[in-house]
């Protein structure tokens, strides 16, 4: 599979805890650019009150859904209609229900069929016809986010002032360790380009400048201990690869 350009992200609020929200984003952009970020739900229930927070610091648009009558979901319902609306407008190339619902089962087939590509996304009780109906299906229970050293594996930064300080980059250690195993060639390299595009895809305000490198294969070069780096001559305008190897 390509990277996907468009990814709509349609979230069943009812059926999906808060707490997975952001491990749910930065699983989803490893597949490609999210475009449209929506949650549908009842926001005036106690149950959905941790939804708020989450949905204001991931930028996610909260789509409000009263119910109608008792024992009736009209959150399905607005969800199915937006998705159809998002597809008629042949703007999207991929489209990510995350739900544990198995009504959500028609709704995958019918994307499906127009040739988005279709990923899904809930928890281990979701029934295996919506998890079949989907092109790739998402365990919520395998998704965690890492957690935050208490005391980070630190590097002295070049600055432009040529001031020392110290910034923590394991986080981005650990996504250098996703692209290397998603982009690794038969020899066992990857791109150092594709991964700074895998890091942008989860970090957008990645820049290796941050940490005082002008460029990514300049970070790396910085920690002979975790990679071994390969040059190659590129082809056309493209005058030399890059390649890294995680060690």
């Amino acid at each position: 599979m390509d990277t996907l350009q468009k990814i709509a992200v349609l979230i069943d609020a009812d059926n999906t805890p808060a707490s997975k929200l952001e491990a749910i984003f930065k699983k989803l952009s490893t597949y490609g650019r999210i475009v449209v970020k929506r949650a549908y739900g009842n926001w005036e229930k106690p149950t959905l009150s941790k939804w708020e927070n989450e949905t204001k610091r991931l930028a996610v648009k909260a789509a409000q859904q009263f119910d109608y009558t008792t024992g009736k979901n009209a959150t399905d319902i607005a969800m199915v209609i937006d998705a159809m609306d998002l597809l008629h407008t042949g703007a999207y190339d991929a489209f990510a229900l995350v739900s544990s619902d198995s009504d959500f089962t028609p709704l995958a087939i019918r994307l499906r069929e127009s040739g988005a590509y279709i990923l899904g996304a809930g928890d281990a009780k979701t029934p295996q016809a919506f998890r079949n109906a989907c092109d790739d299906f998402i365990l919520l229970e395998g998704l965690t986010l890492p957690e935050e050293p208490v005391v980070g594996e630190k590097v002295k930064v070049r600055r432009k002032t040529k001031e020392e300080g110290h910034s923590d980059i394991e986080a981005i250690h650990r996504l250098l360790q996703e692209a290397a195993a998603q982009h690794e060639d038969e020899s066992g390299f990857a791109d150092v380009s594709l991964a700074g595009s895998y890091i942008k895809t989860v970090l957008p305000d990645f820049s290796p400048k941050t940490f005082g490198f002008s460029k990514m294969s300049k970070l790396l070069e910085a920690f002979p201990q975790r990679y071994k780096l390969s040059k190659r001559k590129g082809k056309g305008k493209h005058g030399e690869i890059v390649a890294y190897k995680c060690l």
